[in-house]
């Protein structure tokens, strides 16, 4: 086989999903010559499972992506067609941020952001397979015979590797959204020590807009006021876009449930595991038996298409099943599918062969990231593929790695999640899996990441000073509610029309704040010098004076775990050989390799008792060593 060389690179991502984007971007900005390959550029930042950025959690993930430099945020505030913040019920560790993309826009708007970065090439090319010399990755080779030369390789593949997807009784070989899969990778990669498994996902039918029944569902506008996913957005304007909420009933899962052996799911085609927490419609009407009705949202795909997505009714039945209990729902009954739902498997690796950085143990300068690592979800794929891009121009440079903990960022707990505790179901991040989410919120993630990404040479000087400027006018802002004060006479009567407690002697209006019954904008009826500032600022100011006590509660939290994430553990330790630790600890400990004891006490099967015999080892190594 003849091969012939074509280029000669710093990074090459292989992938151009939502993971590769970020990952590619990255790289490029810090200084890397780097170059992306996709099966399709028609599939750069494709979305082809729901239109929209965010959620509980997840728009979390995509405040600290845009605090540290990553595009994802910048780019949903240019193409949303409505915008809603979630959760405003409860508190706000838990206030995510949801937007509805016009997936189309979504991905020209990426596309182009790439096609101008200066140091950032692109390809349409399968990747056939990796090259390495020593135990060191040194290029790409592809379909083509086309061979390209990298220092670090990084790995976004998505579901596109050996892609396979069912309906019914049909199987048959393809990436999501009919694009081709990519079928000869995966034997490349576990011929270099890779040990590859099998994960599934799904999504739903897409019908036309005209042939819904908008009278029978109940409309879902958008937020008045939209709070912007990007930090350097402090206000944004635009006509949204209605979505539409309806409900399946005892008709639609009877049609389910007669046809469970139709599934491919629970017919026995499909290996892969799928998704704890975005199951199958089948799945859900067989583990929920007891529920009388599942909820669904009707969402529109974009501005320029009559398609609608049906959020929350993914399935792998045949389309004359899907057609029958898509048509027992209200406001469904005549719709018109365009495109049937779909259940694809794909291959991916148990995110314990990696390393905190997201580098590969079994080779050198291959980073992973997204999907390919076990996760699920656009805005979890482009967290890791940030931080991939990221380390793997820190790796080739000989700097030290970048690692968020657990305290610092909700990319932290993602990736600590899975590199410590794997995961034998794809992952989704959730506000629950963070200890300290009240430091972790969504308004905050620019004063936690930002001096950090700027020190690194990511975040521009342009987004490290507006950073700075927002931290200036949220103190000045807190001081001077401090110091405004009002006597029970010009208070009390604000106080009884917002049914709140009056007061007996002079009150400010931090105090004020505090009242669980109050906010912040509540207080303009009587602020008259209160000063514009962005919703960002405001959601800050707010959070910070009224939650203060808890804060604080969380930031000693936050000390006494840092001493455990102190203590370093060298990369070369011989667990095997620590006298007191029990076998299954030491196998784990060997096979993950932690870099602190804070890391060795997350791992599954390391008990407190074994990290008691660790710390006393150290602190005899360490005698020894004097």
């Amino acid at each position: 086989m003849d091969t012939y060389l074509m280029g000669d690179y710093d990074i090459i991502v292989i992938g151009a999903g939502h993971a590769g984007c970020e990952a590619a971007l990255a790289a490029a900005r810090m200084g890397s010559r780097t170059l992306m390959f996709s099966i399709n550029l028609e599939a750069i930042a494709m979305m082809p499972c729901n239109p929209s950025i965010g959620g509980t959690g997840k728009g979390h993930l995509v405040r600290e992506i845009d605090a540290l430099g990553g595009e994802m945020g910048i780019n949903i505030d240019k193409t949303f067609i409505q915008s809603r913040m979630l959760n405003t019920a409860k508190g706000p560790a838990v206030h995510s941020l949801r937007a509805q993309a016009d997936k189309r826009l979504y991905h020209q708007e990426m596309k182009k952001t790439i096609e101008k970065e200066p140091l950032l090439d692109m390809k349409q090319a399968e990747v056939v397979e990796v090259l390495t010399e020593d135990g060191r990755v040194t290029g790409v080779m592809t379909r083509t015979h086309a061979v390209y030369t990298c220092k670090a390789l990084i790995i976004a593949t998505g579901t596109f590797l050996k892609g396979k997807v069912f309906i019914g009784d049909s199987a048959f070989a393809s990436g999501p959204n009919g694009l081709a899969p990519a079928n000869e990778l995966s034997a490349s990669l576990e011929k270099i020590g890779f040990k590859l498994r099998r994960f599934k996902t799904g999504t739903p039918a897409r019908a036309l807009a005209s042939t819904f029944d908008y009278t029978a569902m109940t409309e879902q506008k958008g937020d008045e006021e939209i709070v912007p996913f990007s930090f350097l957005n402090d206000h944004l304007e635009k006509e949204q876009i209605s979505c539409w909420l309806t409900y399946t009933n005892e008709r639609t899962h009877d049609i389910i449930r007669r046809n469970f052996h139709r599934s491919a799911l629970f017919g026995g085609q499909i290996e892969g595991i799928g998704p704890r927490y975005c199951p199958s419609i089948e799945d859900k009407v067989h583990r929920f038996a007891d529920k009388e009705r599942h909820q669904l949202f009707i969402e529109p795909e974009g501005l320029d298409t009559e398609e609608m997505y049906i959020q929350g009714m993914s399935s792998s039945l045949p389309e004359d099943v899907q057609r029958d209990f898509y048509h027992t729902i209200a406001g469904l009954e005549n719709i018109t599918i365009t495109r049937p739902a779909y259940a694809i498997e794909y291959d991916c690796i148990d995110p314990l062969e990696l390393k905190p950085n997201l580098e590969s143990r079994a080779v050198k300068g291959i980073f992973c990231a997204g999907q390919f690592n076990g996760s699920s979800g656009y805005e979890e794929a482009a967290a890791q593929g940030l931080m991939a891009g990221i380390n793997a121009h820190l790796a080739i440079n000989g700097e030290k790695p970048f690692i968020l903990g657990r305290n610092e960022a909700y990319i932290g707990v993602l990736i600590d999640d899975l590199v410590t505790k794997g995961t034998n179901e794809p992952y989704r991040i959730m506000t629950s899996r963070a200890e300290y989410r009240l430091l972790l919120r969504q308004d905050n993630a620019d004063d936690r990441l930002t001096a950090k990404s700027f020190a690194l040479g990511l975040a521009t000087k342009e987004r490290y000073e507006r950073s700075l400027e927002k931290q200036r006018a949220v103190a000045a802002e807190r001081e001077r509610l401090e110091k405004t004060t009002f006597s029970p006479e010009e208070i009390n009567g604000f106080l009884e029309r917002k049914g709140s407690a009056p007061v007996q002697n002079r009150v400010s209006l931090a105090e004020l704040l505090r009242r669980p019954e109050l906010s912040y904008d509540a207080l303009a009826e009587v602020d008259p010098d209160r000063p514009e500032l962005s919703p960002h600022a405001r959601a800050e100011i707010a959070v910070e004076i009224k939650y203060e006590g808890y804060i604080k509660k969380q930031i000693a939290q936050v000390e006494k775990f840092r001493k455990l994430e102190n203590r370093t553990l060298s990369e070369d330790i011989d667990y095997l050989g620590i006298e007191g630790l029990r076998i299954e600890a030491a196998q784990k400990l060997d096979r993950i390799r932690p870099l602190s004891l804070g890391q060795a006490s997350r791992i599954s099967g390391v008990s407190p008792a074994d990290i008691n015999v660790l710390v006393i080892w150290l602190e005899k190594k360490k005698r020894a060593e004097r």
